[in-house]
Parts: structure tokens; C-alpha cells; sequence
């Protein structure tokens, strides 16, 4: 079965072949991207959870090593854990062992995140029935967490190669939150997975931002009930606006580099409002994503949205 609509596929493979083609691209850049996402990713993991830090403060506890008065010990702790997590991560992935998909990987990952936060159960399974506070999930029995984690295992190795990598990633994702093996760190751990499938398959590090925590919520939600659809496009989109901005700052000047506007410019453009545009934009029906709690999008965009509007007709 699949999960996401062909144009969307397309318009993923398409933006990781050029981002591919580029190659090899000017380490000075590419490092200076690497460490922007890794704070961005940090910042917003952290966030979704409850962390008190902004992004600048995120910042300068992890590069500066500052302490931020009036911020909890704990919010400090779990930055730095996190940035951890994410070296780690990247160091797996160049080492070319991001097929090595294991129980040992997951508790790596949760064991990071939280190892100076709760030391007694980073990277355990829990051993008591948990409640998730504002969610309708009721995850399962703590006994029955080895033998779902054994058949999550199980499953990753028969289906690693039935699902496009972006839809693989999201199932992972979902399904290792929906087992909620740990007492704490289970999103953090969750997102982390999900990009480990993606960076794996060559996909930039892809990060599911705080101003989206509500809808983030929502699509997991529904595919607690069945439905996987909405979250696994909104893990597209995610991954998407990765591949923008990484197009964005490394296409080579000579090549053609789509300018992003706000949609109430590109608005002018069309008949569209910018209110439709920003339906469109979340729908990931218009090539979109977000800086800051804006989308942005560009003519070039806009013109294959409208080409192929008109071609379905």
C-alpha cells in the first residue's frame, strides 16, 4: 500500500537528485548547514516535549556551553543530551550502518536522550503501565513490550523495502510511539528513528517543527486509528522543506535557484489568496514550506501546481 500521492514522490526524488547532483558539495557549507539543523532539530524536539529553551538559548548552551538564568537544570540537560544523540546519529549514518536497524539502535538513541535526565531507565524498557497526558492513546502493557519490539524489528526487515523511504521513515516513527517502550523520551527517540531511515537513503536530516505541535499531534492521532495517510504526508512535508532549504543554499550559482516569497506576495501572481495558497501549502498540493510559522513558496512553484491542476482536467 501507499501512503503518498506520486506527485509527491516525484517531487521528493526530484529535489534529491539535483540536491545530488551537486555533489561534491563545499564542506565549509555543508558543515555550517549540518550544525544550523542540528540546533533547529534540538530546539524543536526538545520543544514539542515541554523544554522551556528558545532557539538562541538552545544555541548557546550547546555551542557556547552557557547557562541560562531562570531555565530549568533539566531543560540545559536534555539540549545537550539531545545534540549528542544527533552526533551520534550522524556518525552512524556516515559510517554507512544506517541498514543496522536493531532494538540496540533504539535503546542508543533513548538511552542519548535522557541519560542525564532519568540514568535508572535511559535506554530501558518501562516496567509499569504509563499515561501519555492530553492524548487519547493508551499504550500497550508493559509486558507485552519485548515481544512488540521483537515483531517491530520483525517488521522493519520484511517491509524495509515495500514503502518509499519517506513513507518508511514516518511508519517507523509512528510505530515505535505507539508501543511507547520507554517511560520518557519516546518522541525524542521516535524523531531521531525517523531520521535515521531518512538520512540513510540520502535525505537531509528532516526536522517536524514546534508551530506544527498541534497537527503533529492530530496525524498521529488519526493513525491510531487507522488512518497513516495524514501523518505520513505530514512527515512529506517535513522532508521536503529540508531538501528546500538545503537546494536553497547549496545550488551552484549557475544554476537556476528558485527565489521563495512569502504566499501573501506570491498571492499577487494568481487569483489565489493567501489564505487558499496556505491550504494548499499544508495539503502539500503547492511545493511549500515553512521559515519561521510561514510558508514560503516561489512562481516556479506556483506554475507547476497550476500546470498540473490543469492537465487533471
Amino acid at each position: 500500500m501507499s501512503y503518498l500521492d506520486i506527485k509527491i514522490k516525484n517531487r521528493l526524488e526530484d529535489k534529491l537528485k539535483r540536491l545530488k547532483s551537486y555533489r561534491p558539495l563545499p564542506a565549509s557549507a555543508v558543515r555550517k548547514i549540518r550544525e544550523q539543523f542540528e540546533i533547529e532539530m534540538t530546539y524543536n524536539s526538545n520543544a514539542i516535549e515541554g523544554n522551556s529553551l528558545t532557539l538562541k538559548e538552545t544555541f548557546l548552551v550547546i555551542n557556547e556551553g552557557l547557562t541560562i538564568k531562570g531555565k530549568p537544570l533539566k531543560d540545559h540537560l536534555e539540549a545537550r543530551n539531545h545534540k549528542e544523540a544527533l552526533d551520534y546519529l550522524y556518525d552512524f549514518v556516515s559510517k554507512g550502518k544506517s541498514n543496522t536497524f536493531s532494538e540496540s539502535v533504539i535503546r542508543s538513541f533513548n538511552q542519548m536522550v535522557i541519560q542525564d535526565i532519568d540514568k535508572e531507565w535511559a535506554g530501558k524498557y518501562r516496567n509499569s503501565e504509563v499515561i501519555i497526558t492530553g492524548s487519547k492513546h493508551n499504550p500497550p502493557s508493559a509486558i507485552d513490550i519485548p515481544i512488540l519490539m521483537e515483531n517491530f524489528i520483525e517488521w522493519f526487515k520484511q517491509n524495509n523495502n515495500n514503502f518509499h523511504p519517506v513513507e518508511l521513515a514516518a511508519i517507523i516513527h509512528y510505530k515505535l510511539v505507539a508501543i511507547h517502550p520507554f517511560f520518557d523520551g519516546n518522541g525524542r527517540t521516535g524523531r531521531l528513528l525517523m531520521n535515521f531511515i531518512l538520512m540513510g537513503n540520502g535525505y537531509p536530516l528532516s526536522i517536524i517543527l514546534k508551530n506544527d505541535r498541534k497537527r503533529y499531534y492530530n496525524d498521529l492521532a488519526k493513525a491510531d486509528g487507522g488512518d497513516l495517510i495524514p501523518f505520513v504526508r505530514f512527515v512529506a512535508r517535513a522532508v521536503e522543506r529540508s531538501l528546500d532549504i538545503y537546494l536553497k543554499i547549496l545550488t551552484p550559482v549557475d544554476k537556476i535557484n528558485e527565489k521563495f516569497i512569502s504566499l501573501t506576495e506570491l498571492s499577487k501572481e494568481t487569483d489565489f489568496s493567501p489564505k487558499y495558497l496556505n491550504l494548499l501549502a499544508g495539503a502539500g498540493k503547492l511545493e511549500a514550506h515553512k521559515e519561521g510559522r510561514n510558508w514560503v513558496s516561489s512562481k516556479e512553484a506556483l506554475k507547476r501546481y497550476l500546470e498540473g491542476r490543469e492537465r487533471k482536467r
